[in-house]
């Protein structure tokens, strides 16, 4: 009896303790606290968001490439707006009555209850006249944000651009954004969009029944402050960044400057490039529908996707490989005839280079020494182990990134396919040999690389053996912080000595007489090069450059694409010569290339006309001619700008070029 006494005792004391635990925190939501005072009354208190300063972007020395100016948006809580003049409002933010009912159903269709957007990106002069006259509308409320300013309006596909978020973008960050913010679409303002958009504020205003604002409630004690984003400094050097522009305004192209040294890439250009300011502000739906329609594609990162083979420009890569195999040595010599014979098929060479080894095989571009060399390298082991010596070659290739991708600090990369031995078999049968293939060995066929692949390359070369990921970022925020991998080492798997044969021909490529760059030489500094012409199927081939300088401790690794430009000592080697003396002398002496100046370069039009996207329009041609006395080719005039074309540039003499 005594057990039972007990517990009934000890139940009633839980139940008279659970009621005053219940009683406690009652009173405290009633009386002790003003946070629940503030969730149920609405209809007084409003939460507004506080935007913070979107990170600022710098080059490399500090020079601002992105920043911020003010604006704001007109803000609705359709449930709380009585009848007012509506017209007055209209007049004020610019837009038709029409207008008004359709934002004002959209904001009544998102919610009657919670502030929507009903017209964004108010001027400072809209919003001081609307500030005047909030009174009359009630229900209304203007919220501060920022925008992007780009001052120098350059590198529009580098830096990227922001929009709106969509729900799909919303549900990824987990309610950070809400309708109406804005989120980073491409480039850094992507990549980085964590970085930047830093951290939103909340003041909890109190209104009166006017609708005017009485301040933050309770003196700001539920409110938190706005973080700004972090600033990222840039590994691009934007003296040289806007040069490539220029000089490849009116062209299809790109150009990637790379330091060897530390991976970081100086010069990020894509061609036809736009305007990043165009993609700001009220008129970004209308700018996006024109740049998007542009036939030359300007929203192509030609840098990252851009599909090209690297033609001449993968001979000295070849000639590593077949270095670090014992294949040849610098001294190996082979006879050029003027052509390379296979069976009963002659494969033609650019040149009568008799008997000739590897330095001045490298600086004329002989075609014949480099086949010679691959079928070396196929035939190792004797002929029915071509497919394995060819598996063992494409695997040394694919260390010096091609094939896969980099692993830049950038959305979209791309990477394009290598051929196995099984691919080909796929493709020709089991009886393929190196005869079928021979075209890979000059930089051909099978091969496809993006210019970033190709700097890469240059970097490795000038590094003497490896590279460090190219990334775009330097430094994040008042740490400067960088990711670990972007300071890695990663071999491409040559004995260092090996690599010094190979840049004596690319010396000669671009300082002796006999190299198919020499027009581009710079002076007091000694550039070590490549060039390349890579065929079209569609038009003029295109002209490549590959390389370095100076030949000791390199500062500057650069590929040059120059679409429909023809020899790759025509346009791509003098844009890839003015970049490199810009950045190592930071001056242009006025030289002139191929009989041209650096004016002529930029006004040069290469666009090509795509008859089945363009009007029809008679070409026409500058009657100035670029140098009399040297050969050049006048170019048609596109349609897309409906200017005089400049003539086009050759090598002087084009016996070398390659």
């Amino acid at each position: 009896m005594d057990q039972l006494f007990n517990r009934k005792y000890i139940i009633q004391g839980l139940f008279i303790l659970l009621a005053l635990i219940l009683l406690g925190r009652l009173f405290y939501i009633q009386i002790a606290s003003d946070k629940y005072f503030l969730d149920a009354n609405n209809n007084a208190l409003r939460k507004k968001f506080i935007y913070p300063a979107r990170g600022v972007i710098t080059d490399r020395n500090g020079q601002v490439l992105a920043q911020n100016q003010p604006t704001y948006d007109l803000m609705v809580i359709p449930n709380e707006v009585k009848p007012f003049d509506t017209l007055s409002l209209c007049n004020i933010i610019g837009i038709t009555m029409e207008d008004f009912r359709k934002k004002f159903n959209k904001a009544v269709i998102y919610s009657r209850y919670q502030p929507s957007i009903f017209q964004k990106l108010l001027s400072v002069q809209t919003y001081a006249t609307l500030q005047e006259r909030m009174a009359n509308y009630k229900g209304f409320d203007v919220q501060k944000r920022t925008i992007r300013y780009y001052p120098d309006s350059i590198g529009g596909q580098l830096l990227g651009y922001i929009r709106e978020a969509n729900q799909r973008e919303i549900e990824k960050h987990h309610g950070y954004y809400k309708p109406g913010d804005y989120i980073g679409k491409s480039g850094i303002e992507k990549q980085y969009e964590v970085e930047l958009r830093g951290t939103k504020g909340v003041k909890n205003m109190l209104y009166n029944a006017h609708n005017i604002a009485q301040g933050s409630y309770a003196d700001g004690k539920f409110d938190s402050s706005a973080v700004a984003g972090d600033q990222l400094i840039t590994t691009i050097d934007v003296k040289i960044q806007k040069l490539g522009e220029q000089l490849l305004a009116n062209k299809v192209g790109s150009i990637v400057a790379i330091e060897p040294a530390t991976g970081e890439i100086l010069a990020f250009v894509s061609s036809p490039g736009y305007d990043p300011n165009l993609m700001v502000g009220r008129e970004t739906g209308n700018n996006y529908m024109k740049i998007f329609s542009n036939p030359y594609r300007p929203f192509f990162i030609r840098p990252l996707k851009g599909r090209y083979s690297p033609g001449s420009a993968f001979k000295p890569l070849s000639a590593l490989i077949a270095l670090q195999g014992g294949i040849i040595d610098e001294f190996s010599t082979f006879n050029c005839p003027g052509y390379y014979q296979v069976g009963k098929t002659r494969f033609r060479c650019e040149h009568i280079d008799g008997n000739i080894a590897l330095r001045k095989g490298i600086a004329r571009s002989c075609n014949t020494y480099f086949w010679s060399i691959f079928e070396k390298e196929m035939l190792k082991n004797g002929r029915k182990n071509q497919h394995k010596a060819y598996d063992e070659w494409q695997e040394k290739v694919r260390k010096f990134g091609i094939g896969d991708t980099l692993g830049i600090d950038f959305p979209g990369e791309s990477s394009y396919k290598l051929y196995t031995a099984a691919d080909y078999t796929n493709r020709y049968s089991k009886y393929w040999n190196y005869g079928t293939i021979l075209s890979v060995a000059i930089g051909q066929g099978e091969i496809s690389t993006t210019p970033l692949q190709m700097a890469n390359i240059m970097a490795i070369i000038a590094n003497r053996g490896y590279y460090i990921k190219p990334h775009l970022v330097k430094g994040i925020g008042d740490t400067k912080y960088i990711h670990p991998k972007y300071k890695e080492k990663h071999w491409a798997g040559i004995d260092a000595r090996h690599y010094e044969s190979v840049i004596d021909g690319m010396q000669d490529a671009v300082n002796s007489s006999i190299g198919t760059a020499k027009e581009s030489q710079i002076p007091n500094v000694l550039m070590c090069g490549k060039t390349g012409t890579v065929q079209n199927n569609h038009g003029k081939n295109h002209s490549v450059f590959i390389g370095f300088a100076p030949r000791n401790n390199p500062k500057i690794a650069i590929a040059v694409i120059v679409e429909n430009g023809g020899y790759g000592g025509a346009y791509a080697a003098p844009m890839a010569s003015f970049i490199t003396e810009k950045y190592l002398t930071d001056s242009l002496k006025g030289r002139r290339i191929n009989g041209a100046t650096i004016e002529q370069y930029k006004a040069a039009n290469l666009l090509p006309v795509l008859k089945d996207k363009l009007p029809k329009q008679k070409p026409k041609i500058d009657t100035n001619k670029i140098d009399t006395t040297k050969k050049t080719v006048p170019l048609k005039s596109t349609t897309a700008n409906n200017q005089l074309n400049k003539v086009a540039i050759a090598p002087k003499n084009n016996a070398t070029a390659e």
